[in-house]
């Protein structure tokens, strides 16, 4: 199956990757990411929305996948967070999820034969209190770069977050229910 992951997200490659071993991933480098006006779940669909418009009609392969995630402020369910844009953005935003739940919504969209279905989900992680010595470790190690939350709970967070709720594939950047579709192209192809 010719498949293309619409992103640039290492880890997004790496949990299709088994899945779809001839996976081409390539994201958009001009696209505004900007999410439009809305509770979490309306903004991160929104990003979704408009990678998937940007795919182009005739692009020749048999699936397309887009997605994107963020999380809900916990102080502000209204609010989100995105990626850091550097290191003292990400040690703010890692201080401020340090011993408490939150929300990471993730939304995706599959195209098959050139209709669209997408998929919007949330799970709830909770961070250990992070020591100081902690998030400088964690900032040091650049895990966040291109992180929603600025962290990655399959990396070096993985040690100081637990899921609480939901499923990891929403937390890694992939709906839960749009991995479990993905799950299925590959348990019906022939061998």
């Amino acid at each position: 199956m010719n498949v293309w992951l619409a992103s640039q997200s290492e880890r997004r490659a790496s949990m299709l990757t088994p899945l779809f071993p001839s996976l081409v991933c390539k994201g958009f480098v001009e696209l505004d990411e900007t999410p439009l006006p809305g509770t979490v779940d309306q903004q991160v669909l929104s990003i979704c929305h408009k990678k998937a418009a940007a795919v182009e009609d005739e692009h020749g392969y048999d699936l397309v996948i887009v997605s994107d995630t963020l999380l809900a402020d916990p102080d502000d369910m209204e609010h989100t967070l995105g990626k850091p844009s550097d290191s003292v953005e990400a040690a703010m935003m890692l201080h401020r999820l340090s011993g408490r739940r939150h929300q990471v919504w993730s939304a995706t969209g599959i195209q098959v034969m050139g209709q669209w279905r997408f998929f919007v989900e949330h799970s709830i992680v909770e961070f250990e209190d992070l020591s100081d010595e902690r998030l400088v470790e964690l900032v040091l190690s650049e895990s966040w770069k291109g992180k929603a939350g600025g962290y990655d709970l399959a990396g070096p967070m993985g040690a100081h977050a637990s899921l609480v709720e939901g499923k990891e594939s929403t937390v890694l950047g992939i709906a839960g229910e749009a991995m479990e579709i993905l799950h299925s192209f590959t348990e019906s192809s022939p061998s």
